[in-house]
């Protein structure tokens, strides 16, 4: 029933004569940090400039970026971007891509275990999206490949947004609003009267909303680009330790990207009652990746506080203390696990984690972070700014983050 409402709404607000604003015209421009060419937005960074690593060691401050995805219309971007804000792809038209994904919490949702429909807890936390065009793999087990692949978990999972591939299509084929704009998206597949919305368009204009989230202009970037003076002294010092050989941080979180996007098992402990997370070790079949998670971007790392899978850690501060306890001191009892060679026991002083710290903060950059949609085509209004009570995790959930 509640369904039938929304789309009757979505009717009457879409419906010729009956609607009070104007209708909806998508972004022909290429969001910041894209150049548009022959019709797709490409990439436009100076780390172009550089050379790649492609996997062959820590390198530089002035390293290229690995292989990355672009080339889709503004259009398709634009419309995604609405997709993404919109609640109306949700089974109950409570949660939207953005509520686990907020703009203003770096893309993450400041909480230890996201929240689904009905207020579930989900077992992990919601990673970061930004700069998500450079990723090979996604969730925290790293078990897909693409983001077309990566969405279809959540969108589909009855805890999460709790829809299905029959419920979405009809209703967005539903929307007269949104017709329209798949149609000014897709003109190629929109040419006869009959044509209706595909999932393959849905996954690629998401797809392209997601790409154009591009993080690579802090006060870091700054200084890799030759800007001495963009990182005080303290800073600079913090750089060094990540750096060394004796923190061995970069290691794993390789710049540009702060991630060299392999899958470690670091030992961390998960919150108290919350049950030990098997990780990759699940969709890897494989048991030295027990406990083994992707290693996350540290890119806008100081808005996406808690840390790990599971939000084990309230601060920057507390997240970097962990490392310099010790190899494996966190490990459950009964848990053998096969701790990454780089986690060992550097033993920094207090100072150095505080230079630390200082560094990673120096790592956000928001500014090309898009407008949030002030009304979408569904008629409906944007929720991710609403305050969910903490649920329980229903039975059956899954770990789609």
């Amino acid at each position: 029933m509640f369904r039938v409402l929304i789309l009757l709404t979505c009717l009457l607000a879409n419906a010729p004569g009956l609607a009070v604003e104007h209708a909806i015209v998508l972004n022909a421009d290429c969001p910041p940090g894209f150049e548009l060419s022959s019709g797709h937005c490409e990439l436009r960074s100076l780390y172009q400039m550089y050379p790649s690593l492609q996997e062959a060691g820590v390198g530089g401050l002035k390293t290229g970026l690995p292989e990355w995805r672009d080339g889709f219309s503004p259009e398709q971007t634009d419309l995604g971007r609405y997709l993404f804000f919109d609640p109306v792809l949700s089974g109950d038209g409570s949660v939207s891509c953005a509520s686990c994904h907020h703009p203003d919490q770096g893309f993450a949702d400041g909480l230890g275990q996201s929240l689904g429909i009905d207020d579930s807890v989900l077992p992990r936390s919601a990673p970061t999206l930004w700069n998500v065009a450079f990723l090979k793999s996604f969730f925290w087990d790293g078990r897909t490949s693409s983001l077309e692949e990566q969405m279809q978990g959540p969108l589909y999972d009855a805890h999460e947004m709790g829809s299905n591939p029959q419920l979405l299509l009809k209703t967005l084929n539903g929307i007269p609003a949104y017709q329209q704009l798949f149609a000014q998206a897709f003109p190629n597949d929109f040419i006869d009267s009959g044509s209706q919305v595909r999932l393959d368009h849905i996954y690629a204009a998401i797809t392209a909303f997601q790409v154009s989230l591009i993080s690579l202009n802090s006060r870091y970037d700054q200084y890799a680009h030759g800007y001495a003076d963009a990182l005080s002294g303290p800073e600079k010092e913090g750089l060094n330790i990540f750096r060394s050989f004796v923190a061995r941080c970069a290691e794993c979180h390789t710049p540009p990207l702060f991630t060299n996007q392999q899958l470690a098992v670091i030992g961390t402990p998960e919150p108290e009652g919350m049950p030990f997370d098997a990780g990759a070790q699940v969709p890897m079949k494989e048991p030295s990746q027990r406990g083994g998670f992707k290693v996350p971007s540290l890119r806008n790392i100081a808005l996406t506080a808690p840390y790990m899978h599971s939000g084990r850690f309230a601060s920057l501060r507390e997240a970097a203390a962990f490392y310099t306890g010790g190899r494996g001191h966190a490990v459950p009892k009964g848990e053998e696990l096969k701790i990454h060679w780089h986690i060992w026991e550097p033993n920094l002083t207090d100072e150095e984690l505080d230079r630390l710290v200082d560094f990673l903060m120096t790592l956000t950059d928001e500014s090309f972070k898009p407008e949030q949609p002030s009304r979408l085509p569904s008629g409906m209004r944007p929720v991710h700014n609403n305050v969910a009570d903490a649920g329980e995790i229903k039975d059956g959930a899954s770990n789609h983050e």
